[in-house]
């Protein structure tokens, strides 16, 4: 027979030899953070010992933790938009687990990624070389579709700051449609003017049929570009316009008719991260009169369809409102401070005396029959012992607390309720042919209730509606029939109250004080001063509870408000919203009147300010040529004089003239928005001194009647002679 130490040494080794060596050694490689080896090893365990169910086991835990890791390490490369290694970590992925569910759901995202990645660097470029409302498209179209895109997100807050805050600028065309233009017709046929818009720029235009070409037009327009006259012309005459490509306009008739037959529809899906579907369906048909829209409140997303111009701005005023809402963190601590003193101080005398003819057994009972007794059974008694004296007293504190903290969203409630539910008993009798008792139970909370509502300012302030209630049993009352009832204590308070983000305010004076005093003893003796405590007993009972709250808010998450750009968008017109604004620059000079009506009234003009900018070789030989380049920024052509040093400098160009041998004049002529270069060359004697050339008298050739503009020349204009 084996020893119980035998026994037990056998145990153990029959517990050690049934785990599986390659079980224990893919844990080693587990805890060595080789988790592909291990997955490895337990496969090949597993094809070698099929019917092993630790070995099982094992491979399908270390496989689970494997896939895991694997996952984590995928969004944070994507998140990093590491495509290339993402892509990587994917591809191992699928070698360890391809039925996963995530796999056909990350090869859409990197992929994505992937494509967003080149389309933001699109977007940049656009923005770097001044093509905004492309770069905003590009970027708007990313964060469409990867709503938490961080680098979409910057770059739109870039474009809103690089957009000017003036409307007109808003949905400007090619650079085609910026070059400058002067207009000047009267009462001309609208061919002829867009003939003249033609042959000025590259911009090629086709007419609808409708179109009435003879129709007269008088304009004036100055130092505006192509794309500002036109959108002044096609709104005095009732007409609308299609771009077909980046050089060729379709002008159409600016009807009801027309726009269906022209104007391109756009469907856009949105899917909204934070604001309600409803809302937004309702504020595109307030707003930007959608003409097609549908709501899909499964995966809160709204597809619209109508012109390009409306979605954009759609898709601006959702930006608007698609923010998350904000959330607040409210520390709440609750007492409940209570302290309970009874004092009893006397004698306590027994309450009755007895005096009667007692029975054999020395009983003094109820009732008895004088006749047939001996007087001497009579008998007195009195409690024992005669009197007590009471000399207690007891004196508690209570302090509960409650310190709870709670996330709550902005305008929603949040309850906090500690405390327990007290059954009552109700029952109910049938007195019918057989009477019958039926029971129910219902329960009542006692204990702390607490409500709050909090409302996250602007500012960081935090509004707070609160209702605090605190219940208590008092007694508890039997009813008919023995059903059970409690008589509750009760105290309540509501308020609102506006706190900073992490101030504390303290809710205090829901105080319950409660004063009773009871005596017992001897009648009329009891109430003896200083001996009245002799014959009676006498006890004070003092309870007192006072609710305290201190609650602090601390604001985890506030609105986001979009720039101020975003905030103020052009809205197009009544009839056409969303449309480009026909307003011009500040600095053009208008005058457009209807046909038949005459020149248009002009005011008082106002003097411009044009610059005449030079620039002059600083160093040049004795005998070498010093090159004099002069820019017009102005849009008229622009004279002016060149004056030099005749003695030392000739210039290499005829028509110079001034006084022989001491000052040379040169009058020179710079179109508009050209450049001109004259050329200096600088005599022998000049050797090794300075030359100064200087331009003078800058006037503007060709300004309309009515209208002046100054030009000013500005530049420095000195050259060092080299010394031979």
């Amino acid at each position: 027979m084996k020893t119980p130490v035998s026994l037990l040494i056998v145990a153990c080794l029959a517990l050690s030899g049934c785990t599986n060596p390659a079980v224990r050694e893919a844990e080693d490689l587990s805890r060595a953070n080789r988790l592909p080896q291990a997955v490895a090893l337990l496969d090949k365990a597993v094809q070698q010992q099929p019917g092993e169910p630790a070995v099982r086991a094992a491979q399908m835990r270390m496989r689970e933790q494997l896939v895991q890791r694997q996952l984590l390490q995928i969004e944070g490369l994507r998140q990093t938009a590491r495509w290339d290694e993402a892509a990587s970590v994917l591809e191992q992925l699928r070698a360890v687990d391809p039925g996963n569910a995530r796999l056909a759901w990350y090869e859409i995202e990197i992929a994505r990624g992937r494509k967003q990645e080149g389309r933001l660097a699109a977007a940049r470029a656009d923005l770097s070389e001044g093509r905004i409302d492309r770069a905003d498209a590009e970027a708007r179209e990313v964060l469409a579709e990867s709503p938490r895109n961080a680098e979409a997100r910057r770059l739109i807050a870039q474009i809103a700051q690089a957009r000017p805050l003036d409307p007109a600028s808003y949905g400007e065309m090619g650079p085609a449609f910026q070059k400058p233009v002067v207009l000047e017709f009267r009462d001309a046929p609208l061919r002829q003017v867009f003939e003249a818009l033609s042959r000025s720029s590259t911009i090629n235009f086709v007419f609808d049929r409708e179109v009435k070409s003879d129709a007269r037009v008088t304009v004036f327009l100055r130092n505006v570009t192509l794309d500002e006259a036109l959108r002044v012309i096609l709104s005095t005459q009732g007409l609308d316009r299609k771009l077909l490509n980046e050089s060729t306009v379709l002008v159409y008739p600016n009807s009801q008719n027309k726009e269906r037959e022209h104007q391109e529809l756009v469907t856009r899906t949105l899917y909204l991260t934070n604001a309600d579907a409803k809302q937004v369906m309702a504020m595109a048909k307030t707003i930007a009169k959608v003409r097609d829209i549908h709501v899909d409140e499964r995966l809160n997303m709204v597809v619209l369809r109508d012109t390009p111009e409306v979605l954009r701005l759609v898709e601006k005023l959702v930006a608007a409102v698609d923010l998350p809402e904000p959330e607040v963190m409210l520390e709440v601590e609750v007492m409940e401070l209570a302290s309970d003193k009874v004092d009893t101080l006397g004698l306590q005398w027994p309450s009755s005396v007895q005096l009667g003819i007692s029975d054999a057994t020395g009983q003094i009972p109820d009732r008895v029959f004088i006749g047939g007794k001996n007087p001497s059974n009579l008998r007195a008694s009195i409690a024992n012992p005669l009197a007590v004296a009471n000399l207690s007293g007891t004196d508690g504190d209570v302090n509960l607390l409650a310190n709870p903290k709670i996330r709550v969203r902005n305008r929603d409630k949040a309850r906090i309720q500690i405390g327990e539910k007290v059954p009552v008993f109700t029952t109910t009798s049938n007195f019918s042919v057989n009477t019958s008792v039926a029971a129910s139970v219902s329960y009542q909370d006692v204990g702390l209730k607490l409500e709050v509502e909090p409302i996250v300012q602007l500012d960081n302030d935090v509004s707070i509606k609160i209702n605090l209630e605190v219940s208590n049993i008092i007694n508890q009352v039997t009813g008919p029939g023995g059903t059970t009832a409690y008589q509750l204590g009760q105290r309540q308070t509501t308020t609102t109250l506006r706190l900073a983000d992490g101030e504390t305010q303290v809710l205090a004076g829901l105080i319950n004080n409660e004063d009773r005093s009871s005596s017992t003893g001897v009648p009329g003796l009891q109430n003896l001063p200083l001996l009245g405590r002799l014959f009676g007993s006498r006890t004070d009972t003092r309870n007192k509870s006072e609710i305290v709250l201190l609650i602090t808010p601390h604001v985890i998450r506030n609105l986001s408000l979009p720039e101020a750009a975003n905030s103020r968008l052009p809205s197009g017109t009544d009839a056409s919203p969303g449309a480009f604004s026909s307003l011009i620059r500040s600095v053009a000079k208008p005058g457009v009147v209807l046909a038949g009506s005459g020149a248009p009234q002009q005011g008082p003009a106002v003097p411009q300010r044009a610059v005449l900018r030079y620039e002059l070789t600083q160093n040049v030989p004795a005998g070498g040529n010093a090159t004099l380049t002069l820019r017009n920024e102005a849009a008229y052509a622009v004279k002016a004089l060149v004056e030099y040093d005749a003695k030392l400098l000739q210039p290499d160009q005829p028509g110079a003239a001034g006084v022989p041998g001491v000052l040379g004049q040169l009058q020179i002529e710079v179109p508009a928005k050209s450049d001109k270069a004259v050329l200096l060359r600088a005599l022998p004697t000049a050797s090794g001194q300075v030359l100064s050339v200087g331009v003078i008298s800058p006037q503007a050739i060709g300004v309309p009647a009515g209208e002046s503009l100054l030009v000013v020349a500005e530049g420095v204009g000195l050259i060092q002679v080299e010394a031979r």
